[in-house]
């Protein structure tokens, strides 16, 4: 810490309590610090040395593996100690190193209350003797890149399997529906 440091460097011109008391530290933390620098460069070089090692396995995988991954892939190398995946986490953390992942998928809404059943006009025949006479459709949604969706309206001809009509919306209503038909 920077405290512990200017404690150590105004030691020769001050007692190492008052500086202490002045900066609210406790003399036993001050020489905790001090006789564990050693430990920290140690830990530093770890952890530089550790860090090479994985954005070496970062590159190679182009970017794809996480910390997990790369923590099992640093792991099947017998001949180094085993690493922990927290570790390694910190250490990406450290070298901004981000794992690529998928985007969740986006559930569409549904609707609140009471769902009201509508009955099956079609039966579930999905075949006409007749061109327009039966029509079903369907919607679908389209992910967009910016992370919202766009909905897809369909209304096809079951006798002819055609496309009869389609509408776009940004919202999944009864007017997109409307819409596809018209």
């Amino acid at each position: 810490m920077i405290r512990f440091q200017f404690v150590d460097d105004a030691r020769n011109d001050h007692s190492v309590k008052r500086l202490c008391e002045v900066l609210k530290l406790n003399r036993s933390s001050y020489y905790k610090w001090k006789n564990t620098s050693a430990t920290r460069k140690k830990r530093l070089l770890s952890d530089a040395i550790l860090g090479a090692r994985v954005k070496a396995v970062f590159t190679k995988e182009r970017g794809c593996y996480g910390a997990k991954r790369i923590t099992a892939e640093l792991n099947d190398d017998s001949t180094a100690t085993p690493v922990n995946h927290k570790k390694v986490a910190r250490i990406m953390r450290s070298l901004k190193l981000f794992g690529y992942s998928k985007k969740r998928k986006i559930t569409t809404p549904v609707s609140e209350g009471k769902k009201s059943v509508f009955p099956d006009l079609v039966g579930r025949k999905f075949t006409a003797e007749h061109p327009n006479r039966v029509y079903v459709g369907d919607i679908t949604y389209l992910p967009i890149a910016d992370g919202s969706n766009m909905y897809l309206a369909t209304v096809i001809d079951c006798y002819s399997r055609r496309l009869v009509g389609f509408a776009i919306a940004d919202h999944m209503r009864t007017s997109l529906v409307q819409d596809a038909l018209g």
